[in-house]
């Protein structure tokens, strides 16, 4: 599982003591609306592109097996495994500091997806193809009826800011659990259990984040909203892939 970005905009306020205008909480209403569907499109065009570049990396790790041999069977490649799981961590901080400056912040977006599409496919290389199979096309109906129900829920005046708290708390407790099974392995039934608690909360990432997107990030900031949707995305991914794969086993 990969750490969400920290918040970069989703929620604005001033400091009236320091002089400082407030943000507006919901942009859109200070847009016209032709700017904020552009900017819409924006943002899943680079998620777009980001997911064919995963498909595409991590199908070639799947397919060309002496590439996942190579990173698995020789210290080299264990340490570049190791490397390609810390990179995404270490992309994001120059990433929260240049994502308006073009074009290094889609430099470090490409980078940050390329590292993440290693570890997918390398996770995905020893496991059945059934079972990323039904990961996939589970994931691809999940983000579309969540990305279509907030859709129609933020027409309708609904608002899912609340979300937030509540979900950072449970990404903090699946960590928790992660280290745990990492260090004190429970078995099947609980790699289970953490898989599926995982896809829920990341469900409601999607939720959260899209609604973000529709009201709340600005114009400038679509690479920091292609970050949040695509780690949502992935991370549903793997957390299915998780919970198949035990009750596979």
């Amino acid at each position: 599982m990969y750490l969400r970005p920290p918040p970069k905009g989703p929620e604005w306020g001033g400091d009236p003591e320091a002089g400082s205008a407030a943000r507006p909480l919901y942009p859109m209403m200070l847009e016209s609306p032709q700017l904020r569907w552009a900017f819409v499109r924006k943002v899943y065009t680079i998620l777009s592109i980001q997911m064919l570049l995963t498909i595409a990396v991590a199908s070639v790790v799947v397919f060309v097996r002496p590439v996942a041999l190579f990173f698995v069977s020789t210290p080299a490649g264990f340490g570049l495994y190791i490397f390609l799981i810390i990179l995404p961590f270490i992309v994001l901080c120059p990433l929260y500091y240049y994502y308006q400056r073009h074009p290094v912040n889609l430099l470090l977006l490409g980078l940050f997806t390329v590292a993440i599409s290693f570890a997918v496919g390398l996770t995905c290389a020893f496991t059945k193809g059934e079972v990323i199979l039904e990961s996939a096309i589970l994931t691809a109906v999940v983000v579309v009826s969540l990305t279509a129900y907030t859709f129609w829920a933020a027409r309708r005046g609904h608002d899912f800011s609340f979300l937030g708290p509540f979900l950072f708390a449970a990404v903090m407790i699946l960590m928790v659990f992660a280290l745990i099974q990492i260090f004190f392995p429970l078995g099947r039934v609980s790699l289970m259990v953490y898989g599926g608690l995982a896809a829920l909360v990341f469900c409601g990432y999607i939720i959260y984040d899209t609604d973000n997107l529709i009201k709340r990030y600005s114009y400038d900031e679509y690479v920091w909203a292609a970050v949040a949707l695509y780690l949502d995305v992935i991370n549903l991914f793997l957390s299915l892939l998780t919970l198949f794969r035990a009750a596979d086993s």
